[in-house]
């Protein structure tokens, strides 16, 4: 069964859904509802993994990344390695209302911020001091370096490069689920238009300047009102060399389930990188939607939330990982 409109957002991110939902009751628009549904993760820090105080940098700074793209123009708006401004997704709402551009950055994108009339506020919590000073004491396990001197595996730096270059399988994902990494959202209206949209405060531990997925149009999310929207969630070092949300709107072009459509991608970066943490959801302009992830241990399943008028409320919903 399928009906219009539709909110699709990855995890048990349950207000975000409902302000998505609530925000297209209202009338407002599709873009709308997907910043107003991110946002919500924003302010609400979900799992630690968007918005501010989580996820600090190997310097012990929290950054954010975010995108939204509209399905019926594509354009898109993006910001990454965001510093001292809150509402990353609303930031780039901005770059698509106020630039030509599509991706700004770091420090240059906070005084965008700025002047888009953003207030400047400390991203750092407690709870991220504290993240921080586990990780120093952990002697910095874990972290994203390799083929440096000292041995990155076993303590701090400063690191300096090793003159012999080591190529190994794709080490499994070093991320926890539990630290679920990213909102993905896609909203389709009554008439089959498309939006989609991400926001994150990136990997924990991440080098300072690390840019994964989520501000990545194809990559984080891809929306095309010809066709539906996708969005992904996990090691975005990995699942961005695929374009997986791109990928998985073109099989829905071509008529694929949106079930399918997850699946094929997660099968496809499967053969490069078994191991890899990640999962993606899609829906296509009739309502259709779907999800899928990657089996490992201790992530078997992957929950999303749907909502829609064959719901009496906004629902988490489950899928067995492949």
């Amino acid at each position: 069964a399928a009906a219009l409109p539709v909110v699709i957002n990855t995890w048990a991110f349950r207000t975000a859904a409902e302000t998505a939902w609530r925000v297209l009751e209202s009338g407002g628009s599709e873009l709308d509802a997907v910043e107003r549904g991110c946002g919500q993760c924003e302010i609400d820090q979900c799992d630690g993994s968007v918005g501010y105080g989580g996820s600090p940098d190997e310097s012990g700074e929290t950054t954010l990344d975010a995108m939204i793209m509209d399905g019926n123009t594509m354009e898109v708006g993006a910001v990454a390695d965001l510093r001292r401004v809150k509402n990353a997704i609303g930031v780039a709402r901005k770059v698509i209302e106020y630039t030509k551009h599509t991706l700004l950055v770091g420090e240059s994108a906070s005084l965008f911020a700025v002047r888009m009339g953003f207030p400047y506020e400390d991203l750092t919590t407690q709870k991220s001091l504290s993240l921080y000073s586990e990780w120093l004491n952990q002697s910095c396990q874990p972290n994203y370096w390799k083929n440096v001197v000292p041995d990155s595996s076993t303590s701090c730096g400063p690191y300096k490069r090793r003159e012999e270059v080591t190529y190994k399988e794709q080490a499994s994902s070093q991320r926890s689920f539990h630290n679920h990494d990213t909102i993905g959202m896609v909203v389709i209206g009554v008439s089959g238009t498309v939006a989609s949209g991400t926001s994150t405060n990136g990997a924990i531990h991440k080098l300072p300047g690390r840019v994964g997925d989520s501000p990545i149009a194809g990559a984080g999310s891809y929306a095309d009102s010809t066709a539906g929207g996708a969005a992904a969630t996990g090691d975005g070092d990995i699942m961005m060399r695929f374009l997986p949300s791109y990928q998985a709107v073109e099989y829905m072009r071509m008529g694929t389930d949106p079930t399918v459509a997850c699946q094929k991608v997660i099968s496809r970066i499967q053969k490069y990188a078994p191991k890899f943490f990640g999962a993606i959801i899609c829906a296509n302009t009739t309502g259709s939607y779907g999800a899928a992830c990657n089996k490992i241990p201790g992530f078997t399943q992957f929950h999303f939330m749907v909502s829609s008028p064959l719901l009496s409320r906004p629902t988490e919903q489950v899928v067995d990982c492949i």
